[in-house]
């Protein structure tokens, strides 16, 4: 890709390795690197968000946390901190130039060139740390997070705890959401809902999703095969300070066509309401009225217009005037 191209499409011409900024086009990896080979990578989607107040990241330590838990998992110990990576983070924002930006940090597992180890056994060799950034549009569509989208019921289930931790978000997992994807949008979906082994809802190819009835949010457990989403969780912050009633429990597939009302969250996807799943219209076929209630609080938060629920501190602004910047009420 050449320079000019990179500004084109405005992606952050430096990358994040190792504790230094390096090219984008300079980061590069051997193609014996154990990641290529065998999948050996966790990494995490992050948002970087124009507020009314200056450019700041969206929930940044909880991302990051996640990511050394995933790589803790995996039994991958990286150099860097939580705090160094997002020190780091928000510094290569600022050499960016971006306003706004998603964010993709990633550990994995290399080649050592000079001793190299090919078998599946990876822990011999050296872990790395990148942070690359660009500019990403909605990922469902600028239309979805009004006008829903039109889903299916994949025939891919989603991975097994007990074979796969879905607790960590791995690049080898991917794989199966890559099929679940593919498959939907060969079918004419927008995205695909993937089942457990059991037959019970567990989430889209790269979105937790919750159900609307009856006034109360329902969405599977922790235990179901998800990812415990940063998204997924403000969203049960945010509807519990709105007095709405969120249970986690089991979904049977049907229970998806009786639903009132439909969203998949997600960092790429934010929160996006599902109009139909397997050609059946989802309550009024249209964004449903607690979807909306739930998203303007979601994004007024993300703007910087608003307090997290308990005040937490969501925003991490990326340029630092000496005043301390909390989203007001």
């Amino acid at each position: 890709m050449a320079e000019k191209d990179v500004a084109t499409m405005k992606i952050a011409p430096k990358v994040w390795k190792n504790g230094e900024l390096i090219d984008w086009n300079d980061a590069r990896i051997h193609v014996m690197s154990h990641v290529v080979n065998y999948g050996s990578s966790v990494f995490e989607g992050i948002r970087c968000y124009n507020t009314s107040r200056g450019s700041a990241v969206f929930r940044l330590k909880e991302h990051i946390r996640r990511l050394m838990n995933s790589a803790k998992i995996y039994r991958m110990e990286p150099k860097f901190s939580v705090e160094e990576v997002c020190e780091a983070t928000v510094n290569l924002i600022r050499e960016s130039g971006l306003d706004s930006c998603y964010i993709r940090p990633v550990i994995f597992r290399g080649l050592d060139e000079e001793n190299p180890s090919f078998g599946v056994f990876g822990m011999l060799n050296p872990i790395h740390t990148y942070i690359a950034m660009w500019q990403w549009g909605k990922y469902l569509g600028e239309e979805a997070l009004e006008n829903g989208i039109d889903v299916c019921v994949s025939s891919w289930n989603r991975i097994t705890s007990n074979s796969m931790p879905a607790m960590a978000k791995a690049g080898a997992n991917y794989m199966n959401s890559q099929l679940i994807k593919m498959e939907a949008k060969l079918g004419g979906f927008a995205e695909g809902i993937a089942l457990d082994d059991r037959g019970y809802v567990s989430e889209g190819s790269g979105e937790n999703i919750f159900i609307v009835n009856g006034g109360k949010l329902y969405t599977p457990p922790l235990g179901a095969s998800i990812l415990p989403g940063i998204t997924r969780d403000s969203v049960v912050q945010i509807a519990r300070e709105m007095g709405i009633e969120v249970i986690e429990t089991t979904i049977q597939r049907s229970a998806l066509y009786l639903a009132d009302e439909l969203f998949f969250t997600g960092t790429a996807a934010e929160i996006s309401p599902i109009r139909s799943v397997d050609r059946i219209s989802i309550g009024s076929g249209k964004r449903g009225e607690l979807t909306k209630a739930i998203q303007d609080e979601f994004f007024a938060i993300i703007d910087a217009r608003r307090p997290a629920p308990n005040n937490a501190d969501w925003l991490t602004f990326v340029h630092d005037t000496g005043e301390k910047k909390t989203a007001v009420a």
